[in-house]
């Protein structure tokens, strides 16, 4: 942990932090490192952001964090903050990448960058995970976005092995593997046809995948670190949550040169905190509202992520003219 230039005060729109998962959630590690850099931390609610004409607001509470299951916080006194008073603003609400997140993004961008919002919003809004990931098609297995039920039965007869997934999901929600004998592909088209109003998602799958899906993290547009996610026996997704084991692994020249492609593209933008998800040598997604993974690899013998990311912002709020 390198010393801050000075303690900065912090706001974190995040999900309930009681029912957060301790042992893995990357917001809860950047709030231990913040603290531990005596920084101040406000913790509010996204559904208590107000704009009051041209004042951007959130009711909240103070905070104290500690590393333990169970009782891993302390709220503090409770209030309404003008949120152009603090130094960062961390945007770390999970997804679905809806319209209340996207509301949420147009809100923040009102006080970014004089209090830096981490990530830039108008750049979150602007890269959805499995949109923006297509600019980088010749990284990426081969891959379509759909409403077509014919197009999607094409997609098969080329590739004969596909993965179906909502354009706007998260951690492997709704992510469904049909093989060529599979019957069910115009059910499950049918399905998202009428769950989903936007096209969905269909790509190649990758047998490399049983070996693990490796999420690997950037900060400031440079590799940071690794952790390799293996899928539980029987099933195709590799999200811990869904009972995948979290293993280290080393990178490869290929996860290098995505890093190296992806990097300075990252940093342009303004997305500090980025997650890549790679399966063999593919490029699935590019991981940027709310980006999981930096205890894991820490706890696998990984560098700290989290002082890296607090080191990055402390540079940035330093060079922020007042």
């Amino acid at each position: 942990m390198s010393k801050p230039r000075r303690p900065l005060r912090v706001a974190c729109q995040m999900d309930p932090i009681d029912r957060i998962d301790i042992r893995g959630d990357s917001t809860f590690a950047l709030l231990l490192e913040a603290q531990a850099r005596e920084h101040d931390l406000f913790y509010y609610l996204p559904q208590a952001l107000t704009l009051d004409g041209a004042v951007l607001k959130a009711s909240g509470c103070g905070i104290k964090v500690v590393d333990r299951e169970g009782d891993h916080f302390e709220l503090l006194e409770c209030r309404t903050e003008d949120l152009s008073t603090f130094d960062v603003v961390l945007l770390r609400q999970d997804p679905p990448f809806d319209m209340a997140y996207i509301t949420s993004t147009h809100l923040l961008e009102r006080i970014h960058p004089k209090t830096l919002v981490v990530n830039d919003p108008r750049e979150v809004r602007n890269a959805p995970e499995k949109l923006w990931v297509l600019d980088f098609l010749d990284l990426m297995p081969p891959t379509m976005v759909t409403r077509s039920l014919a197009d999607v039965q094409a997609f098969r007869a080329r590739y004969h092995d596909i993965i179906l997934k909502p354009l706007y999901g998260n951690g492997g929600a709704s992510v469904f593997r049909i093989r060529p004998e599979d019957t069910n592909l115009g059910s499950l088209v049918e399905l998202f046809q009428t769950i989903f109003r936007e096209p969905f998602m269909v790509q190649e799958y990758r047998p490399e995948v049983r070996a693990g899906d490796k999420r690997i993290i950037l900060v400031d547009g440079e590799l940071a670190g690794v952790i390799n996610r293996i899928p539980a026996e029987g099933e195709t997704r590799s999200n811990l949550h869904v009972g995948g084991t979290a293993a280290a692994v080393e990178l490869t020249a290929r996860d290098k040169e995505i890093c190296a492609r992806l990097g300075p593209e990252l940093k342009r933008r303004g997305l500090i905190f980025t997650g890549i998800d790679v399966i063999g040598p593919y490029l699935t997604e590019i991981n940027v509202t709310s980006p999981t993974g930096i205890r894991h690899i820490k706890q696998h013998g990984g560098p700290d992520i989290s002082a890296m990311i607090w080191d990055a912002i402390e540079e940035k709020v330093a060079a922020t003219p007042s």
